[in-house]
Formats: C-alpha cells, structure tokens, sequence
C-alpha cells in the first residue's frame, strides 16, 4: 500500500494484480480421488475460488481504509474492481449450486438413475473398447451407472466452462481497464457512451446486460 496519493500505475497495478488471481482459479488444479472423478472439472476453482474471493474482499477494504483521493481515475479503480469482485463472488456461487445439484444428482437411488451407457445423447458404442472399459472403471469407481457417470460429468464440464467463461471476462475487463490507466486516458468519466472517458469495463457490460434485459 502507498502512501503517497496514488499515481495511475498505481491503480493500474492494483487491477493488474486482480486479473491475475482472477487467472489463479481459471488454471487452479485439484487432485481428484478416484471416487469423485465425475466432479474433477469443478473441483479446481470450486477449492481456488473461495480463497481468492476472500483476498480480494480484504484488498478491497484496504483500498477504502486508504481513503483514496475522489479523483476520476481512483472512483474508476474502485468501480472497477468491486464490479469485478461482485461479479466474480455471483460467478462462484453459481458453479457451487451447480455442484451442489451435481452432487444430488450422484446421490439419486439407483431406480431413479439412467440406464448404463445412456447420458445425455452420448451412445458408448461409438467409443473405442479400450476407451469404454476405462469409463466404466471410472463409473465403478465413482459407484455410478456407466451413464449416469457420463451425465454428470458433462454436467460439470458444462459448469466449469460457465464459470471459467466469466473470468475471462472479468480478466479481460480488469486488464482493460489497468492499460486505460495506464494510458492516462480516465481524466473524467461519463455516464454513457464507450469511449476513453466511459465507465469500467464490466460496469458497462453489467448496464448493457440489464438493459437487454429488460
């Protein structure tokens, strides 16, 4: 922390250092035991997540201890970061509700479960031998259907890619916004429009979000 009234590159690398820990969950890599194979897409950042989230909260609450000037460049910062924050914490709890469901799902009696090699339009018989003797070992590890197993794991795929989707857009609007900064170009900020002098990257696509839909 500075204690000189910040400088742009100041504020700069503090959105810098948040798209960095941003990319910290999007690469985070859980061991999975065998047991839980299904649920290995998720287990990264569903671990990683969390933590970061928590780093962030308390570097935000730094950065309002300091009592930042009201200038136009550290309100953008602000702006910027707590959007990134918010959307990153709304991100996460969406994959954890996800995995919550998942987890149900795995735990369905097996009257309710689909019929082994049925899940979701995926037919094991377009596998290969090998490649279908290895998904019904990890099924019988994991105790599931052979489809069930299959369902549940693109299931996960399918969140972790929604998840991992949102922080690349905070990563990219925190990255954006960092090089504004460092541009020099945040001198005043307008309410509208998407020109140098407009709001942080994700607080306009968080407006435009809401206005579409409406």
């Amino acid at each position: 922390m500075t204690a000189h009234t910040p400088t742009h590159a100041d504020l700069a690398v503090w959105l810098a250092e948040a798209a960095e820990a941003v990319s910290g969950i999007v690469t985070a890599r859980h061991t999975t035991p065998p047991s839980h194979s299904h649920l290995h897409p998720v287990l990264g950042p569903l671990t990683t997540g969390p933590k970061v989230i928590t780093t962030l909260a308390a570097r935000l609450e730094d950065l309002l201890d300091t009592r930042l000037p009201t200038t136009p460049a550290a309100l953008f910062t602000l702006a910027s970061y707590a959007s990134a924050l918010g959307w990153l914490t709304e991100s996460l709890a969406d994959l954890t509700q996800a995995v919550d469901l998942l987890i149900v799902e795995a735990g369905l009696p097996a009257a309710t479960a689909i019929a082994p090699g049925e899940a979701a339009g995926l037919d094991l018989s377009a596998y290969a031998p090998q490649d279908r003797q290895a998904i019904a070992s990890l099924a019988a590890e994991a105790a599931l259907p052979v489809g069930l197993y299959l369902q549940i794991l693109g299931q996960a795929v399918l969140a972790s890619t929604e998840f991992t989707e949102a922080c690349t857009e905070i990563i990219g609007a925190l990255t954006e916004d960092a090089h504004r900064l460092l541009d020099e170009s945040v001198s005043f900020v307008r309410l509208d429009g998407e020109g140098p002098d407009s709001l942080p990257t994700l607080v306009r696509s968080l407006l435009a979000r809401m206005e579409k839909a409406r």
